[in-house]
């Protein structure tokens, strides 16, 4: 188990192979955590404890691969922050804003490691032919999360060079890319008029095919005029577009 995280160390000492084996609140009861459903006004999910014991609450009304999110989200603050009661927004658990630092990214680190581990995760997303929003799609069934979830997921541990790029209506939002791009690549603030981002983000359809279009679409560095890469683009949260952006080999040098 060299290299694994807690979160898979965890997963593998009870034995589960596939994604359908991650029976959420049944791990947390091995952690020392009871879920309930319960009526929140002001959080989406908190965990009180005890020594060895917690309660988690939880939204019961809301979408179930979001709750499953959030019971994950909760037992990381039980891993890391042990001690300290947690109350936490819907702002705070799986926001892709939050930078790579503080408590709740820890914790929404343990939950993706919970939920989607690298161990079960790699395998089925390699399986894949090439990067798609199919393939996230496919993945996020299997391992009952959200897409937004899978997507950051997909991006990071995808062998192909890869990123997701966030627009609305103001301009970009956020951006995740792997380690096979080079810094250089650095998305623009903007959204060009070309890119069938803009048909989503207006709501003119709410999917684009794959399509290949020139990278100077995405990127305003020196010479990307050069370079062709594919992007599928899907409606995102709220006014918001998801694009997916696969790099040519060319431009990773």
């Amino acid at each position: 188990m060299k290299g694994l995280g807690q979160a898979e160390k965890l997963l593998q000492s009870l034995g589960v192979t596939s994604p359908d084996e991650i029976d959420i609140e049944a791990i947390a009861w091995t952690m020392g955590a009871k879920v309930r459903n319960g009526i929140l006004e002001s959080c989406e999910a908190r965990i009180i404890g005890f020594r060895n014991q917690a309660i988690i609450t939880v939204k019961g009304d809301g979408d179930p691969r979001r709750r499953r999110f959030s019971i994950a989200h909760e037992l990381g603050h039980w891993q890391h922050h042990r001690g300290r009661s947690s109350v936490c927004r819907a702002s705070e658990i799986g926001s892709v804003s939050q930078g790579g630092a503080g408590i709740e990214r820890q914790a929404d680190n343990y939950a993706a490691d919970l939920l989607m581990s690298a161990y079960l995760f790699r395998p089925l997303a390699a399986a894949h032919r090439r990067p798609s929003f199919e393939a996230i799609d496919a993945l996020a069934a299997a391992f009952s999360t959200s897409r937004l979830a899978t997507a950051q997921r997909f991006i990071d541990h995808s062998p192909w060079p890869c990123m997701i790029v966030c627009h609305g209506q103001n301009g970009r939002r956020w951006f995740r890319r792997n380690g096979g791009i080079p810094d250089h690549w650095f998305p623009r603030d903007d959204l060009d008029p070309e890119s069938d981002a803009m048909d989503v983000l207006y709501g003119k359809i709410d999917r684009s095919r794959p399509t290949i279009i020139g990278a100077d679409a995405w990127f305003d560095r020196r010479g990307a005029d050069r370079f062709e890469l594919t992007e599928e683009c899907v409606k995102g949260f709220g006014n918001d577009v998801l694009a997916l952006l696969t790099l040519k080999d060319q431009m990773l040098d």
